[in-house]
């Protein structure tokens, strides 16, 4: 995996640390993003991204006063709609954790606090430049630690898709951008031109997936081709012009992807244990 030492040390430190303990007074205040630029030269790890700017002036970029600020309940379909790359990503001077994606697609109708999967991951818009065609997203420790964002390197293709709308055509499944767990990629097969992908994950993940089910790799919609119990392991076929509009291919067996396991599935867990069909009585 393309991750130094350093930045996992950092990483640790970061994700450990206390939350502040105010944010703010009121919702009516408006917080100032804290005065950083990003060091465009380099591609060191993170904590060497961001460089101080006493006298830097912030372009005329359009941004969001508080990064993780999103009440609006999104929807995804797991259809892809582009690959983007990550930028610059780094700590700010109040301890958050932001990356700048280069895009195009997901910008055409974009605004402050749309919600736009990357990797499957539901992350809020707190910046975007149409003429620089990428746009910023604030990460919270608890993001960092459940997904494989924290790999992320400068140069890294992510997967794009915009939240849905109810004019979209639903042409994958519903993928709500809540990552449930990692998994760690063990086998990579050609057959003639598809791809087979093998992917291990804990149980607690793995006892949702169900062979024909859907499951959301990296925020893309795909179906389980086989379940392997004493493996704790689950496939799935790629075909051609999935491999070539995913970064699924891209990556290398021992790198983690996102899981986003069948939500109906939860549902029906959570009624079961809450012993809801103790009260159905036959008729």
């Amino acid at each position: 995996m393309a991750v130094s030492n350093h930045f996992t040390a950092i990483s640790s430190k970061f994700l450990k640390s206390s939350p502040p303990k105010t944010l703010f007074t009121n919702q009516q205040r408006i917080l100032s993003k804290p005065q950083v630029k990003f060091n465009l030269s380099s591609r060191n790890p993170v904590h060497n991204l961001f460089c101080n700017a006493n006298s830097f002036q912030k372009p005329s970029i359009q941004s969001l006063p508080y990064p993780n600020y999103n009440p609006v309940k999104n929807l995804f379909t797991g259809i892809v709609e582009e690959m983007g790359e990550i930028k610059q990503l780094g700590y700010a001077e109040d301890g958050g954790f932001e990356m700048k994606i280069s895009g195009n697609v997901v910008l055409e109708d974009v605004k402050l606090g749309d919600s736009i999967s990357v990797n499957g991951t539901c992350l809020t818009v707190t910046e975007f430049d149409k003429k620089e065609s990428d746009f910023s997203v604030g990460l919270a420790p608890e993001t960092l630690r459940k997904t494989s964002l924290i790999e992320l390197v400068p140069g890294s293709r992510v997967n794009l898709e915009r939240a849905l709308l109810p004019s979209t055509r639903m042409g994958g499944h519903f993928v709500q951008g809540h990552v449930d767990g990692t998994g760690e990629i063990v086998s990579l097969e050609f057959e003639g031109d598809s791809l087979w992908v093998k992917v291990k994950t804990p149980p607690e993940v793995l006892k949702f997936i169900v062979p024909k089910g859907f499951i959301s790799v990296d925020g893309t919609s795909l179906t389980v081709c086989k379940v392997f119990d004493d493996e704790e392991c689950f496939n799935f076929m790629l075909v051609a012009y999935t491999q070539q509009n995913v970064v699924i291919p891209l990556k290398k067996v021992g790198q983690k992807v996102n899981l986003e396991v069948d939500i109906l599935g939860k549902y029906v867990e959570r009624l079961l244990q809450s012993g809801f069909t103790s009260n159905i009585t036959p008729k």
